[in-house]
């Protein structure tokens, strides 16, 4: 199968249209085009390394001995907090 052609997509830079526009001048881009898909590649990067962070935060969690508390003494001891706010 073919791949599809892109559509051409119309985007509102708002405040970022003078420093995409800088880029292209300056050479670093040929089109705004060019900044755009630059812009969402770095924001995959950034997304995929908070993602990984996270996952790597879940693991040590996960892994890290945890003071156990059988679930009777934590209900006790929630009953008993509940009656002394009360």
């Amino acid at each position: 199968m073919a791949a599809r052609p892109s559509k051409p997509v119309t985007v509102t830079l708002g405040e970022l249209a003078e420093a995409a526009q800088a880029r292209v001048a300056d050479g670093r881009y040929a089109s705004l085009s060019e900044v755009v898909r630059a812009g969402l590649r770095a924001l995959d990067r950034e997304e995929a390394a908070l993602d990984d962070l996270i996952r790597a935060r879940i693991a040590a969690v996960n892994a890290a001995p945890a003071d156990a508390v059988p679930l009777a003494d934590a209900m006790a001891g929630l009953r008993a907090r509940l009656a002394d706010a009360g």
